[in-house]
């Protein structure tokens, strides 16, 4: 992908970085992402903690091709660190592996990934067993904005009495060691128990999706285009949906990796129902649903006029509630999987908020509300809905922004720089995949650790 970033370019050289490093100036590093053909998850990563839950962290590193060790390596390059919390019930039991882990970050090699391991604190009864879970979510943020290099820190929390070698927690743990979580930092991750692991379902395989008919809306270009892709990469028949105005920059792609096009204006009446007849026709099922498609128009609500707002709501949030309508109802049994699972496109700006956004938030927060109520829906017919929220990523909408803003935009967070919409693609293809089965009603951050609503 070509550099959109010619400040981070700069650091990354000899001089920029002697330059930048003393003048005091961001020094943002070279994130490990995903590559064809090369394992995500490689090298050494140091297990801490004692209990059943640390047993089970060695075997699931093991299993995806990594070292597992006890103690961190004299000569460093740790890839990951796995620290384990799941057994506390007092704040007072953080102490050794919090410390633990603090004398292991010398030994970090770049681009490396911490993931504390505790039980979700809003399951916990007593009031120290979750100030004890809820302390580990707050060690796990502050650390993640210690991070060097490229590092990320995230807390998977165990739900639902879920053992970290279910199927859910582990495909999780997989995830967040793994570089195709490199703009993912900060965020606590719950997972239940998930359903049995299937050879497509275990860490690292390498068509997790395959024999999966997978919709993308909004899909022409941006992140759509790159969710398209990656879910044909992970083995998905792809549909891509778009506006008929972008009918050929959408057909060039799904020639381009084998899926089917439709020329759809989502808000309409009838769309859930087309996509639906479109999937039966074409594919004869329907596995997953991408709800990326969405509009910005942006005023302070002083100025907010009735069309912009109702256009950006109705686009945002009001198409997916209608689609799903369709897609979970009784007759769509025969074409709808039932572990259908649905991602929708949240932003950072529906947790935080931002000025002159109004709307938008409303409308990306709904994304998030949509999806908490609709889990238990899905759960019960053993599929799953969840949200992605995205910070500042490199699209051809931010490259719009005025340049102080854009620079801001990139150094405010932990990383110090914009995602690529790689990123979310990889983000909403794991949260597709059946080694996200553990993960229901969920958001999900993608923005490296942004300020905004930290």
């Amino acid at each position: 992908m070509p550099s959109t970033d010619p400040y981070g370019d700069l650091v990354r050289s000899p001089l920029g970085s002697r330059l930048t490093g003393a003048l005091g100036l961001p020094r943002p590093a070279q994130l490990r992402r995903h590559e064809a053909d090369t394992p995500d998850i490689t090298g050494t990563v140091l297990v801490l903690g004692e209990g059943a839950g640390a047993e089970q962290a060695r075997t699931l590193v093991a299993a995806v091709g990594a070292h597992p060790v006890g103690e961190p390596p004299a000569e460093g390059g740790l890839t990951g660190v796995v620290a384990c919390f799941d057994a506390v019930a007092h704040p007072g039991e953080l102490s050794a592996t919090a410390l633990a882990l603090g004398g292991a970050l010398r030994a970090l090699g770049p681009s490396a990934h911490v993931v504390t391991v505790a039980r979700d604190p809003e399951q916990a009864e007593a009031p120290a067993e979750r100030a004890a879970r809820a302390g580990v979510i707050g060690l796990t943020r502050s650390l993640a904005h210690e991070m060097r290099r490229g590092g990320t820190a995230n807390a998977l929390l165990l739900q639902d009495g879920a053992a970290l070698s279910d199927a859910g927690p582990a495909g999780a743990l997989a995830f967040l060691l793994s570089a195709r979580s490199a703009f993912v930092s900060g965020q606590p991750l719950p997972a239940g128990p998930g359903t049995p692991a299937t050879a497509s379902a275990s860490p690292g395989a390498t068509a997790p999706l395959a024999g999966r008919v997978a919709v993308v809306t909004g899909a022409a270009r941006g992140i759509g285009a790159a969710i398209l892709r990656t879910l044909a990469r992970d083995g998905a028949t792809v549909i891509g949906v778009d506006l008929p105005a972008a009918g050929e920059d959408l057909m060039r792609l799904v020639n381009e990796v084998g899926g089917t096009a439709l020329a759809l204006d989502i808000t309409a009446p009838d769309a859930g129902r087309r996509l639906l007849e479109h999937a039966r026709t074409r594919h004869g099922r329907l596995d997953v649903v991408v709800h990326n498609a969405g509009i910005t128009k942006d005023r302070m609500l002083a100025n907010m006029d009735a069309a912009r707002w109702d256009a950006v709501l109705a686009v945002n949030t009001a198409s997916q509630l209608a689609i799903n309508e369709v897609l979970l109802a009784e007759d769509a049994r025969d074409t709808v999987a039932a572990d259908l699972r649905i991602v929708g496109l949240a932003s950072i700006s529906g947790i935080a908020g931002n000025r002159g956004q109004t709307n938008y938030a409303a409308s990306k927060a709904g994304v998030m509300g949509l999806t908490a109520a609709t889990a238990p829906v899905l759960a019960a017919r053993g599929g799953g809905i969840t949200a992605v929220a995205p910070g500042f990523i490199e699209t051809e909408m931010t490259a719009r922004i005025p340049l102080l803003t854009r620079e801001l935009g990139r150094r405010l967070s932990s990383l110090q720089q914009g995602g690529r919409p790689e990123d979310v693609a990889e983000a909403v293809a794991f949260l597709a995949s059946p080694a996200a089965s553990g993960v229901n009603g969920t958001t999900l951050r993608v923005c490296g650790q942004a300020m905004m609503g930290a």
